[in-house]
C-alpha cells in the first residue's frame, strides 16, 4: 500500500450547483478534520447568480482559496452531459496554468467525474489523483460497467426488455437508466463511455454514500468490477451543507414562518438548482398541493418550454422571497395565492434548502431527487415525493424508493405527460399523514433510521473517516 503526507489538495469542479457544492463540503471535511491546505479550482457557468452567490458565502482565505475559472464559449444547443464533458476538456488549458501559478505545489488532486481528462495534469506533476463521485455507488457501478453494457446491447435501452443486470449489484430496469444512455447517438452518450474508461486513470475513487447504506454495491465496486476499474472505491459521505452561520433577510422570514406551523406538517417542494416545470404541470403542482390540505413551502421557477434541465446553468436568486412574482403568477391558477396565504409559502428560484429541512416543522420533501438534496434529506429524517427529471435521478428515485423505502414516487400520465393533482394530493397525505388505519408512517419511519445511520459514518471512526485514503494518507 502505498503512502503519502498530503500538505496542499486542489480540488476541480465542474459547473453547476450539484457538482460545485459537494466540492467545497469535501474541501471542508479535509480542512476541519485534517487541517490540509486546500485550493478549489471552480470552472463557473458566470449565467448562474445563485452559483455566484454560493462561491461568495463559500470563500474564506484563512480556510482554503477558491480559485475561479470561467467555462470557454461552448455551444449550448447540445445535450447537458455532452456540454459539461466538452466544458471541462477545453478549460484544462486554464487549469493547468492556474495549478503552474500555485505558490505552494499540490500534494494531490481532486477531480469530478466531469474533469477527469484533467487527470493527465496530476500525472506530469507526479502526485496521486483521485474522482470524486458526488453522487452514490450503485450509479457509479452503473456507470463503471457501462463499456461492457455498451458491448453487450445493440439496441436502444429502452427497447431492451430484461433488466440490466451489474455483477455483484442491484440491476437497473431499463427506463432508469441515466440521461447519457436515453440516446445512443448522441454526444453525451459517447463522452460518458470516456468518463467510465478514464476512472482507470486515477489512483482511488471517492463516492459520497457510507458503507451501511451501500454495502453491497461498495463490495462489488471492490469485488467483482474491481477487473475493470483496477482502482480502490472509498465511501466518504454523507457530504452535506450545513446552514448557513450568516442568515439574510429573506431566509430568516421562511424560518420564522416556518416556526410558526406545527411539528412535522410542513411539505416542502423544490426541484433543484437546475429543474423546470412546464406550465401545465406547474399549475397541477398548485392545484395538488391546494388538494391536498397541507402546509407547504414551494421554490417556484417560471416554465421555460424547454427540457427538464434548462436552468442547468442560469440558476437565479431574487432578492425577496415573495417579491417578483408576476411572471410566476401567470403559470398559477387564478386565485391560488389569496387561497393559500394562510398556509402556504412560495419562495422564488432559490431557497435555504439546508435550513428548512432541518426545522422541526418539515414533514416531507417533493424533490427531484438529485442525490446532493436526497441526502440532505435522509440525514434529517425526511421523508421524500420522488420525482425525478434528469441525469442520473430516476435511478435515485429508484434507490429511495425500492432500497431504502425512505419515498413514494410520483407516476406521470401517458395520456398528458404530467403527474396530475389528484396524485400529487393523494401522495402528500400519505407521506404527512401516514397510510389510513395504520399506526405508523412506513416511509417517515425508515427516514429516520436512515438520519441514525448517517450520523453512525459520520462519528470519528465511522465509515467516512476510516475509509478515505486522503485521510488516512493511504492509496491503492
Amino acid at each position: 500500500m502505498d503512502m503519502f503526507k498530503p500538505t496542499h489538495v486542489v480540488l476541480l469542479s465542474s459547473p453547476g450547483l450539484g457538482h460545485l457544492i459537494p466540492t467545497i463540503e469535501l474541501a471542508k471535511r479535509f480542512l476541519i478534520h485534517h487541517n490540509f491546505k486546500l485550493t478549489i479550482l471552480a470552472i463557473t457557468s458566470q449565467s448562474s447568480h445563485a452559483e455566484s452567490q454560493i462561491l461568495k458565502s463559500a470563500t474564506n482565505s484563512s480556510l482554503y482559496t477558491i480559485i475561479q475559472i470561467p467555462s470557454p464559449n461552448i455551444p449550448s444547443d447540445i445535450s447537458l452531459t455532452a456540454r459539461l464533458c466538452v466544458t471541462m476538456r477545453h478549460a484544462i488549458p486554464s487549469i493547468k496554468s492556474a495549478i503552474t501559478n500555485l505558490t505552494v505545489r499540490p500534494s494531490a488532486f481532486i477531480v469530478d467525474i466531469f474533469g477527469t481528462e484533467a487527470l493527465t495534469l496530476a500525472k506530469e506533476l507526479n502526485i496521486p489523483k483521485f474522482v470524486y463521485v458526488a453522487s452514490h455507488a450503485w450509479f457509479l457501478s452503473l456507470l463503471v460497467y457501462s463499456p461492457v453494457l455498451d458491448k453487450q446491447i445493440k439496441t436502444p435501452y429502452l427497447e431492451h426488455n430484461e433488466l440490466l443486470k451489474i455483477p455483484g449489484c442491484k440491476p437497473v430496469r431499463p427506463e432508469d437508466v441515466i440521461d447519457p444512455m436515453l440516446n445512443r447517438n448522441d454526444s453525451g452518450y459517447s463522452e460518458y463511455l470516456i468518463i467510465a474508461n478514464n476512472l482507470s486513470k486515477s489512483d482511488a475513487i471517492l463516492v459520497n454514500t457510507w458503507d451501511e447504506l451501500q454495502h453491497r454495491e461498495l463490495k462489488a465496486l471492490n469485488g467483482e468490477l474491481s477487473g475493470l476499474l483496477n482502482v480502490p472505491v472509498f465511501a466518504v459521505g454523507p457530504l452535506v451543507r450545513q446552514p448557513e452561520s450568516k442568515t439574510g433577510q429573506a431566509t430568516e422570514s421562511v424560518i420564522k414562518w416556518l416556526d410558526k406551523q406545527p411539528k412535522e406538517s410542513v411539505v416542502y417542494v423544490s426541484f433543484g438548482s437546475g429543474g423546470t416545470m412546464s406550465d401545465k404541470q406547474m399549475k397541477e403542482i398548485a392545484q395538488g398541493l391546494e388538494l391536498s390540505e397541507q402546509r407547504f413551502v414551494w421554490v417556484v421557477r417560471a416554465p421555460t418550454g424547454k427540457s427538464a434541465d434548462a436552468a442547468f446553468f442560469t440558476t437565479g436568486c431574487s432578492d425577496g422571497f415573495n417579491d417578483e412574482l408576476d411572471e410566476i403568477q401567470k403559470h398559477l391558477p387564478k386565485g391560488f395565492l389569496e387561497r393559500i396565504k394562510n398556509v402556504g409559502l412560495l419562495v422564488q428560484e432559490w431557497a435555504p434548502q439546508v435550513a428548512i429541512l432541518k426545522h422541526p416543522s418539515i414533514g416531507c420533501f417533493i424533490s427531484h431527487c438529485g442525490w446532493g438534496s436526497a441526502l440532505e434529506s435522509l440525514t434529517n429524517g425526511v421523508p421524500m415525493i420522488a420525482w425525478p427529471l434528469y441525469a442520473e435521478q430516476r435511478m435515485n428515485a429508484a434507490f429511495l424508493v425500492e432500497e431504502l423505502g425512505v419515498a413514494v414516487k410520483t407516476t406521470v400520465s401517458q395520456a398528458n405527460n404530467v403527474v396530475g393533482r389528484e396524485e400529487i394530493a393523494t401522495l402528500v397525505k400519505k407521506v404527512i399523514l401516514g397510510e389510513q388505519n395504520s399506526k405508523s408512517n412506513k416511509v417517515r419511519d425508515k427516514a429516520r433510521e436512515i438520519k441514525v445511520s448517517a450520523e453512525k459514518a459520520l462519528c470519528h471512526g465511522g465509515s467516512a473517516y476510516t475509509y478515505c485514503p486522503i485521510s488516512c494518507g493511504k492509496y491503492n
